[in-house]
């Protein structure tokens, strides 16, 4: 009977061990499984998860305008004075909401081409007033609808998963031609996704034709979006830099007399990729700009948590499930002999335009699907793994105990 039961004893032991190895085992395994369901889908190709979103967003995106209003016209022509500007908006529109065309798979170099196609439209609901809208603005055309951005070239991560979504080309070039060294490189995705498996100390890339440049982002914070964890990525300050706070940003500045000899930072003459119109990109309200840009310029008030620029990265996929893209358009105004209006200025103004929000968020049905095909699977293999292991280092101590107890007994 003793034996019987210290046999039962040492088999409770043993299955416990077991158990807990096989979750041990399982980590590993369940995670070697899910690296390679995840790089199965991220694939730019038919029929994976990733190329269906990646075609047409089941995002809605929307567009706002923020149109900046002079107050003071004739003072600052005649006097030369600080422009009073103030804010009108938001002025919105849906965009985004095409799918890319032309796309053709090269099974060569592993790479999908692609034009994305926009259109805008005005969102009455969601805008202060009509787009009939009158302001006493600088002249400056901004067109959107019937336009194409493109032909992008992307690698589509068939032969290397880290690669997915990075460009390879656009418009047939691999570099930009407006800027000189390294600044005309077409670096990291067109931040719509990024390679998976993001870790917060990978530094993310991507090219933006808005502001005719490649920029990165860095790790922020943790997030919960929709019950899904995601990183925020922030474009930091130091992105905007003068070159003696970021040598990097040095090929960047192009002139020395608007820039003070390059130590004013925060904007970007992007006149060279627009047909040498004078127009400078910023953040909105100048925000991380040199006090200089903004000293002429009464109205603005730059914050941190309105206008800066952001993407909600989900990590294990490289999908950006959130962003705020935001971003301002001035342009250069200074003493021209020849212009009736601008003959009597004593100095140069960048003046700031709009500032524009384009925002997207993924939606409800889809944020539910990804939470069940994806982080459910997920928290479900982890929780299995801990039952096991729980579950049979619990029985194997118990049991184990239990032998010795009457190992203990048998030998009084």
């Amino acid at each position: 009977m003793g034996c019987d039961r210290n046999c039962g004893l040492i088999a409770g032991a043993v299955i416990g061990a077991v158990l807990a190895v096989f979750g041990g085992i399982l980590m590993p395994v369940g995670d070697m499984l899910i690296q390679k369901t995840i790089k199965k889908e991220v694939v730019l190709q038919e029929g994976t998860i990733a190329f269906k979103n990646w075609v047409k967003t089941g995002t809605e995106v929307y567009r706002q305008f923020w149109i900046f209003d002079v107050q003071n016209p004739q003072e600052v022509v005649v006097n030369s004075s600080k422009i009073k500007v103030k804010q009108r908006g938001p002025y919105t529109y849906r965009v985004r909401f095409l799918a890319k065309e032309n796309i053709t798979q090269d099974d060569e170099d592993n790479t999908v081409s692609f034009v994305q196609p926009n259109a805008a439209i005005f969102e009455p609901s969601l805008s202060v007033g009509t787009e009939n809208d009158t302001f006493t603005v600088l002249n400056l055309a901004v067109a959107y609808n019937n336009t194409a951005d493109g032909v992008y070239k992307v690698f589509n991560g068939k032969d290397d998963v880290s690669k997915v979504a990075i460009i390879d080309s656009y418009k047939g070039r691999k570099n930009l031609t407006y800027w000189p060294g390294h600044c005309d490189m077409i670096n990291g995705t067109d931040a719509a996704s990024f390679p998976p498996f993001v870790e917060k100390s990978r530094v993310l890339q991507f090219f933006s034709a808005d502001i005719c440049r490649s920029i990165y982002a860095i790790f922020g914070s943790e997030v919960d979006l929709k019950g899904i964890p995601v990183y925020r990525y922030i474009l930091p300050a130091n992105a905007f830099a003068a070159p003696a706070q970021n040598p990097d940003n040095e090929c960047f500045c192009t002139e020395k007399i608007i820039s003070n000899n390059c130590t004013s930072y925060g904007v970007l003459d992007i006149g060279k990729c627009k047909e040498g119109k004078p127009v400078y990109i910023s953040l909105p309200h100048f925000l991380h700009a040199s006090p200089d840009i903004s000293e002429p310029i009464e109205g603005l008030s730059p914050n941190e948590e309105e206008h800066r620029t952001y993407l909600d990265i989900e990590p294990i996929t490289g999908f950006t499930l959130q962003f705020a893209k935001r971003l301002q358009v001035n342009i250069l105004v200074k003493p021209a002999r020849k212009i009736e209006a601008l003959k009597a200025l004593k100095r140069h103004y960048i003046v700031p335009i709009l500032w524009l929000n384009e925002t997207g968020t993924i939606g409800d049905e889809k944020a539910e699907m990804f939470r069940n095909q994806v982080i459910g699977k997920i928290k479900l293999l982890g929780l299995v793994e801990m039952v096991l292991i729980g579950v049979g280092v619990a029985m194997f101590v118990a049991f184990m105990i239990s032998y010795c107890a009457c190992r203990s007994k048998n030998v009084k």
